[in-house]
């Protein structure tokens, strides 16, 4: 990113990012401020532009960091308790890559402890408030991150989204929130939730902002096997980094336009007859009707650009919530097994035994979500029990890859709502687990299956609530994804 023209230095903009953040501080958004080490790395980055050297991409621009991804910056807690005091002595991937760039780490924010749940309402700090209304849920568990972005202190943040926790928390803020294709960002450096449907991704207020950052934290990484090769920017013909802009940062270097750098193929996409797929299951009275009339009324934008609307028939998706809850608590257990207050984190000091030093620990420092993701996972891992319940999850979610599989033979995106709700009341699914868990219905399928899918604001509610769709593509198809979603764009 070019900013040797120094309209605005990048303390000028760090020191903006602290002073809303801080101005926003009522909403509980960040769970830890780096004022001291955001403004020491600011003035390096001034100085080495004073000097006349080259910088990243994303020089000068502040993000704020879910505080699940391990970086020495303060402590990484995941909001737990569990937790607390533990300082990281790596740094994930995804931050390393950013930064790297030049981005700047402003904060750290609130989430659902170790990322489990749809609202922000279970960490240890308290709920963080929705962007548009106080006395709503921010969502999950990528809520602080959601806020931050929407209420403008920073350009960017980053989030894990297991089984909608970038998607939705972007839904009720009003941004745009990406899930990328299983494997297209490392994972390694990030503290587990379920291993095989984490994904590492970015809230954005623009998707020229999003194939940025996708460009830079893609990639294969030898820290983390699951990770796919580059695919994201082979086809890129994007320029050189110097003469690349963070969209929304265009202060900095008001003359340099921004490249999305999309390939060719998504180019062409856009060009011609897409065909976009609508999901014949989720269209019922259990979705609320404005988010319904949203999605008719963005097919009548698609049809009208001259793109071409498929009614899909894809059943096995009903299984998709109850395999999801089988096996993300199954995976959970398993890495929540390794918190017992004897290498980090949290101690228990009402311990006489060993044994009581594991069961208080876990017992103080895991919220009550924590907990009852341990024990069913747990059920359904237990001896007599795997066949009946984990087994079938695990048959399930192979219908459902295969559901995706068949139908991207009938189109080439598929656009759904994210949630069937706008964002909802603070405090009134916290103490029903069952209708919390529904809340997934619709953005849980993705994870299962792997494939990429983003969030794009799509209005709001008669009552200012934001709604957000989600556009779904096949797996690797990230980048034409985030180009194509810029024919979902109307002007205000």
């Amino acid at each position: 990113m070019k900013i040797a023209n120094k309209k605005v230095t990048a303390e000028r903009l760090v020191k903006d990012a602290l002073a809303k953040a801080k101005h926003f501080a009522d909403y509980n958004i960040f769970t830890y401020l780096n004022e001291e080490g955001a403004l020491k790395r600011a003035r390096e980055i001034d100085a080495r532009i004073a000097r006349g050297e080259k910088v990243g991409r994303l020089a000068g621009v502040p993000y704020a960091l879910k505080d699940n991804f391990l970086s020495p910056e303060g402590e990484t807690t995941a909001s737990a308790h569990i937790l607390q005091g533990f300082t990281a002595p790596i740094t994930a991937t995804a931050v390393k890559k950013l930064e790297d760039e030049g981005a700047i780490m402003i904060g750290r924010t609130n989430l659902d402890a170790f990322a489990h749940g749809s609202s922000t309402e279970n960490s240890y700090f308290g709920p963080t408030l929705n962007a548009y209304d106080r006395e709503r849920v921010a969502g999950g568990s990528s809520g602080g991150s959601a806020v931050a972005v929407a209420l403008d202190i920073v350009e960017f943040a980053t989030g894990t989204d297991t089984g909608g926790s970038i998607r939705q928390p972007a839904s009720f803020n009003g941004v745009y929130g990406l899930k990328p294709t299983y494997g297209c960002v490392s994972r390694y450096g990030v503290v587990a939730m379920a291993s095989s449907t984490d994904c590492i991704g970015f809230f954005t207020k623009t998707p020229e902002d999003m194939d940025l950052l996708m460009s830079v934290a893609s990639g294969r990484d030898p820290k983390d096997l699951t990770t796919l090769d580059d695919y994201y920017n082979v086809s890129s013909n994007a320029e050189s980094d110097d003469s690349r802009a963070f969209a929304t940062t265009g202060a900095i270097d008001e003359a340099s336009p921004v490249t999305t750098g999309a390939s060719e193929e998504a180019n062409e996409a856009s060009d011609s007859c897409v065909r976009i797929g609508i999901i014949k299951e989720f269209d019922n009275d259990s979705v609320d009707k404005e988010i319904r009339n949203a999605l008719k009324h963005k097919c009548e934008l698609l049809k009208s650009k001259g793109h071409e609307i498929v009614e899909l028939e894809m059943p096995a998706l009903k299984y998709a919530l109850a395999a999801y809850y089988i096996i993300v608590p199954a995976e959970v257990a398993s890495n929540l097994s390794r918190y017992d207050g004897v290498r980090y984190g949290f101690r228990s000091e009402n311990s006489e035994d060993l044994d009581a030093l594991y069961s208080n620990t876990r017992d103080e420092g895991f919220m009550p979500e924590n907990k009852r993701r341990i024990m069913i996972g747990n059920f359904v891992l237990s001896s007599g029990f795997y066949d009946a319940y984990f087994l079938k999850a695990a048959k399930a979610r192979t219908l459902i890859v295969k559901e995706y599989e068949k139908a991207f033979k009938q189109c080439d995106y598929i656009l759904t709502p994210v949630a069937p709700n706008p964002a909802f009341k603070l405090g009134e699914k916290v103490n029903d687990p069952v209708a919390m868990y529904l809340e997934d219905v619709m953005s849980v399928p993705l994870n299962l299956a792997g494939v990429p899918g983003l969030t794009i604001p799509a209005g709001k509610t008669k009552t200012g609530l934001p709604i957000g769709l989600q556009l779904v593509g096949p797996r690797r198809s990230d980048k034409s994804l985030i180009e194509f979603s810029k024919e979902l764009q109307e002007d205000d």
